[in-house]
């Protein structure tokens, strides 16, 4: 496997370009990057040293940034050493000014202000952590989303994921031969979902997860007959409940949300 210099370099958290630079790296298997992050780069020193590094160490470098001296410097540093220099954001700011006939701020991580959205957020983590495998069940009818799923089929990521979304999610364990109370099921305003695991895919994720737990192997937890089980009868009660359903065994996190997120954005056009 090859290696290669990347360098991410933002005026902000640092949040959407190593997003981007991911996305994009995952399609290149034979390829690891070495990176050379640089947050909150707002001044013409911070801009020198980075750009040092470069120097040093060449390589690919992707940025955020808003400040067009910074961003000036930063590409003429680059195209002197013939490296790329790539920018995430000015293709597309570029794109929505021509098309909305109004300039864009030049405002350093605006997209992180203290708005009402922020506070959303804060809220919907803290919702998610209180609700967290079937915690505080006395107020479900607050949440956006009600997640149900046996052990490890990413409950509590997902929730967490939505939470940074905005969307308040609580999420109840299924556990063989213990009902869920009815009244989770007669909630009117959360969606309810429910997530599934290939029982080979859980059995090894369980197995792992206790090694990690230094525990024996040999308890029921990851026994494959008893997890089988486990997602049959998960499965028979979505059925019998008419509940969207979700098979996370070849999902990331993320798709698993965007997946939710729009059953959701359903759920809210039916009840309205």
């Amino acid at each position: 496997m090859s290696e290669f210099h990347l360098y991410l370099v933002s005026d902000a958290t640092g949040e959407t370009v190593e997003s981007v630079a991911r996305a994009c790296l995952v399609q290149f298997e034979h390829t690891q990057p070495i990176e050379h992050v640089w947050n909150l780069v707002r001044s013409q020193r911070q801009i020198k040293d980075v750009i040092s590094e470069i120097e040093e160490r060449p390589g690919f470098v992707l940025f955020t940034l808003v400040n067009k001296e910074i961003i000036t410097r930063l590409q003429t540093a680059c195209r002197k050493l013939k490296v790329p220099c790539v920018s995430v954001l000015q293709p597309i700011m570029s794109s929505f000014g021509n098309y909305l006939h109004e300039k864009g701020d030049e405002q350093p991580g605006r997209q992180h202000t203290l708005d009402e959205g922020y506070y959303e957020r804060i809220a919907a983590m803290d919702y998610a952590m209180t609700h967290d495998d079937g915690q505080a069940t006395w107020n479900l009818e607050a949440a956006d989303v009600v997640i149900l799923g046996v052990s490890r089929t990413s409950k509590t990521p997902t929730c967490i994921y939505l939470a940074n979304r905005g969307i308040k999610a609580a999420n109840i364990p299924i556990i063989l031969g213990q009902d869920i109370s009815q009244e989770v099921f007669e909630l009117d305003n959360p969606l309810i979902i429910g997530l599934v695991k290939d029982s080979k895919s859980l059995v090894q994720v369980r197995r792992n997860r206790l090694r990690m737990l230094t525990e024996s192997e040999e308890t029921s937890y990851a026994d494959p007959e008893v997890v089988n089980e486990e997602v049959n009868f998960a499965r028979r009660l979505f059925m019998h409940k008419n509940i969207n359903v979700i098979d996370v065994s070849r999902r990331s996190i993320e798709e698993t949300a965007a997946a939710i997120i729009q059953y959701h954005s359903q759920h809210i056009e039916f009840k309205s």
